[in-house]
């Protein structure tokens, strides 16, 4: 049984509390309020509130104020908002495999369910990942870098910045070029022809 599924079922406000923290800890101490009303500690996260031991993060986001701060926090923000069940993708995934210069402005998520926040900078596709297309970032799961090159040759970026990208993750060893064209073999013929072309100036 899932930590969440679990949760939902927690009656002792100890251990509710302790549920909460260790799942919070998943996500850089990020959580949301519907776990605080499934592990059943609104009374424990009023006070903390009231003493600075729980901070707000946004609507419907907590995180404990003992988590220290670190520079991929709003991934972790999110990951928590889905319950671990999304991936930074496309440009995002990009951007921390360190491949292309995309220079995202919007954080980019993939998740299969979940209500979608209303947040400026955040862009969610919705579409179900297989376990081997993402990989654990600690607090977070992101895209592997295969995956990642592919989801952008189906994007409307240039074909420069995907020729960029194409090499920047053969360069640094994050794709192979063989392995590139035999998954490109799998999207419609117009991407495909993009990561050829790519490979192509490798």
């Amino acid at each position: 049984m899932s930590g969440e599924a679990a949760a939902s079922s927690i009656r002792d406000p100890e251990r509710g509390w302790s549920i909460l923290r260790r799942l919070a800890g998943r996500h850089a101490g990020y959580f949301t309020t519907r776990l605080v009303l499934r592990t059943g500690c609104e009374e424990r996260i009023r006070s903390a509130l009231e003493d600075g031991r729980v901070l707000r993060a946004g609507v419907g986001l907590l995180r404990m104020a003992d988590w220290p701060e670190g520079p991929l926090d709003e991934f972790a923000m999110w990951s928590a908002w889905f319950e671990g069940k999304a991936a930074v993708s496309h440009h995002s995934a990009a951007e921390l495999h360190g491949i292309g210069r995309l220079r995202p402005r919007f954080v980019h998520l993939s998740a299969a369910g979940g209500r979608v926040p209303s947040a400026p900078k955040l862009v969610v596709l919705r579409r179900v990942l297989r376990g081997d297309e993402v990989e654990s970032a600690g607090t977070f799961l992101v895209t592997t870098p295969l995956r990642t090159v592919l989801d952008l040759a189906e994007t409307g970026i240039g074909q420069a910045a995907l020729d960029e990208v194409v090499a920047d993750a053969v360069a640094i060893n994050r794709c192979a070029g063989n392995e590139l064209r035999s998954a490109a073999m799998t999207l419609p013929q117009r991407s495909a022809l993009r990561i050829r072309h790519a490979l192509e100036r490798v």
